[in-house]
């Protein structure tokens, strides 16, 4: 039962945090225009709680997929035109900056996060910051059968010029299954092999051959009661060497470690931007040597650069869905694979909160940045179909047919609510229960 109701209450909890986000964002500018504002709620349908603020209403709603702001004379058949207040009376700029204002607040939450995290420190490794050189080549893989060599420098993937990792993943990972031409530079040649990522059966969606790039290996996490916690270890300390010999990754560090139990051994830390020797004697666990260190990618940065980092991370969100998003439309991408609905979101925020506090959070940044993408979109009911169909009537100079609004937001709704179906389908799809009953 506890396996069950952590998912549901890590993605309700997120989900809540943002909803409140993004609607006070509503709330605060309509006020700021001066707009009545009638209803503030959390989650739609049938009222589970409310309480009176001056002429609002604050309410709890049962279906906690979203929430809503409903402003005096919103609508034609509720204005009466003689009221200043009502929101229809209102210039069109003000009601684009009250519809603009959810979003907003959504990127601001997001880029608070981030900023957070990497001041308190993550394991997160931003494959947009790391350059296209292979560091390792996974046994037996793809990668291997086409005889890539640590140090190889990829120049493009299926005929699309590569500068970073981040590249490297979304054009090998979108092609399961699929023979991928790579153009690389070996010292100063410049050669060509083909590989062929694994295809995920459930998605179509693939890996990446074998092939990881080049990562300066740093400490992730200090497991408590461990050699590496009574050594000294911290969060964010990159190796450099280990008995007298240099760190080219983590595989050669872990090798070293293993090859020690019960030896005090030197490992040469940068922690500050100063070296430190720390002198640790690893256990013996089953037959090799362990000191209770996870090994990866860690980023803490002060708070000025937190905040560069914050924003530059999440313009890469952007670009990456929308990436994703032009795959699904050439059909280069399975959308199966690439959709997540509300079930493997809450599978996900689930799976998060048992690591950490630090990726529910992670993850809530992402949501966060992901809803507001989705309700700039010009589409009807949608903020962005809101503010496009403003800025037509800008435009024209005048309102549009009050007939044409409503087939345009039915219109609106149908798309929204098929959207929830399909994604809800893969969710499903995706399950084990699901997929013992159709296992094809």
């Amino acid at each position: 039962m506890t396996n069950f109701l952590i998912p549901i209450l890590s993605f309700v909890f997120a989900l809540g945090v943002i909803i409140v986000v993004h609607e006070a964002g509503h709330l605060l500018v309509a006020k700021a225009f001066d707009v009545r504002v009638l209803t503030f709620s959390v989650g739609f349908g049938r009222k589970l709680w409310s309480t009176q603020r001056g002429e609002t209403e604050y309410r709890l709603s049962a279906v906690p997929l979203g929430g809503y702001v409903r402003l005096g004379g919103e609508s034609i058949e509720e204005a009466t035109g003689n009221d200043p207040r009502e929101f229809l009376s209102k210039p069109r700029w003000q009601r684009i900056l009250v519809y603009l204002a959810g979003p907003a607040m959504n990127v601001i939450l997001a880029i608070a996060i981030y900023a957070g995290l990497f001041m308190v420190g993550i394991e997160a490794g931003n494959p947009a910051s790391i350059p296209p050189v292979i560091g390792v080549v996974e046994a037996g893989s793809s990668g291997a059968e086409a005889k890539f060599q640590k140090g190889d420098v990829i120049l493009e993937v299926g005929g699309k010029p590569i500068k970073n990792w981040m590249q490297v993943l979304l054009e090998l990972t979108t092609r399961g299954g699929q023979p991928v031409p790579i153009k690389y530079q070996r010292e100063k040649q410049v050669l060509t092999a083909t590989v062929t990522p694994k295809a995920n059966p459930r998605d179509g969606n693939g890996d990446t051959a074998g092939l990881y790039p080049i990562i300066r290996p740093q400490v992730t996490r200090v497991f408590p009661g461990t050699p590496a916690e009574k050594a000294g270890f911290r969060p964010g300390d990159e190796l450099r060497a280990v008995a007298g010999h240099p760190v080219a990754d983590g595989e050669s560090f872990v090798k070293a470690i293993e090859a020690r139990p019960g030896q005090a051994i030197e490992v040469v830390v940068s922690r500050d931007a100063r070296l430190r020797t720390l002198q640790v004697t690893p256990d013996l666990d089953g037959k090799v040597g362990k000191i209770g260190v996870g090994i990866g990618m860690f980023q803490r940065y002060g708070p000025a650069r937190a905040v560069v980092e914050a924003v530059r991370y999440n313009i890469q969100i952007v670009r990456d869905t929308f990436y994703i998003l032009g795959k699904i439309f050439k059909r280069e991408v399975s959308p199966k694979g690439a959709l997540a609905g509300p079930i493997e979101i809450a599978r996900q925020t689930g799976a998060a909160v048992m690591i950490g506090p630090k990726y529910l959070i992670s993850i809530m940044g992402l949501l966060s940045i992901s809803i507001a993408v989705m309700n700039l979109l010009p589409i009807p009911i949608l903020d962005g179909g809101q503010i496009s169909i403003l800025l037509i009537e800008e435009v024209i100079r005048r309102d549009l047919p009050l007939r044409m609004k409503e087939v345009i937001s039915q219109v609106g709704f149908a798309m929204i609510l098929l959207l929830m179906v399909v994604v809800i389908y893969f969710d499903l799809s995706k399950t084990e229960f699901v997929r013992k009953l159709f296992p094809g």
